[in-house]
């Protein structure tokens, strides 16, 4: 947990160089920090193009759609744990105890996740829950937009919240540093991979598009389906 730790500091301190650097007019409230949110957007930009896209392609090239499917599978299953704590944190009680199910039947008649054997028994997958929106359901504001180096896009209350949802998280116990980020960077290039159909939708005002999709998605997912007003103008997306 140590190294979550760090990294935890490390968020903490670029969230407080953005509160000085903000400007006086933001010209967007949700993005006050825009000019260095773009410039550490571009840097990820640049990351993403020349090493994970790269890697990502490379991995659908050369494994099996079954196989890939059981990775995605694997990884999916093991946040379930995160999904279930955060429900049981929401007061959501039945829902905590299907994803429980589903973790249960999964890891087990599912060969530890590959296979998804609680969908076809009734237990459907749900988008899922974190800690940041546990804090959203507990009227916790979003605040400001962020880019973070590597991690992407988040809020300053969602930064601080994957720390908490690592708890939580399985791979995080791994005691073998090699073991564990050997299953990071499989994580991290299986979830590339299953995004890669969407790269064509993103043109013009990339860094807008995201930015925007980003925080009505987070609405979205806090309110459980129901989007404030200042989203509307979004589905022209």
């Amino acid at each position: 947990m140590s190294k979550s730790f760090a990294a935890f500091r490390c968020i903490l301190s670029l969230v407080l160089l953005l509160s000085f650097q903000a400007g006086a007019n933001p010209v967007n409230e949700s993005d006050p920090y825009e000019k260095i949110n773009r410039s550490i957007f571009s840097f990820n930009q640049t990351l993403d193009d020349y090493l994970l896209k790269p890697v990502a392609r490379f991995y659908v090239a050369v494994t099996p759609d079954p196989v890939e499917r059981g990775i995605s599978n694997l990884f999916s299953n093991l946040k379930e744990i995160t999904n279930a704590s955060n429900n049981l944190l929401q007061g959501k009680v039945s829902q905590a105890s299907v994803d429980l199910g589903r973790f249960t039947l999964n890891s087990t008649i599912g060969v530890a996740g590959l296979f998804d054997v609680a969908s076809s028994l009734g237990l459907k997958k749900t988008e899922g829950e974190d800690f940041g929106q546990t804090l959203g359901k507990w009227g916790v504001p979003a605040g400001p937009y962020i880019m973070l180096p590597f991690m992407g896009p988040t809020t300053l209350r969602d930064a601080p919240a994957r720390f908490v949802d690592d708890i939580t998280d399985p791979i995080d116990y791994i005691d073998d540093d090699s073991h564990k980020m050997a299953t990071t960077g499989l994580s991290v290039v299986s979830m590339r991979a299953a995004l890669l159909n969407y790269d064509n939708m993103l043109s013009g005002d990339s860094y807008s598009l995201i930015r925007d999709v980003y925080l009505q998605k987070r609405a979205y997912e806090v309110n459980d389906g129901a989007v404030d007003d200042e989203f509307d103008d979004l589905e022209d997306y």
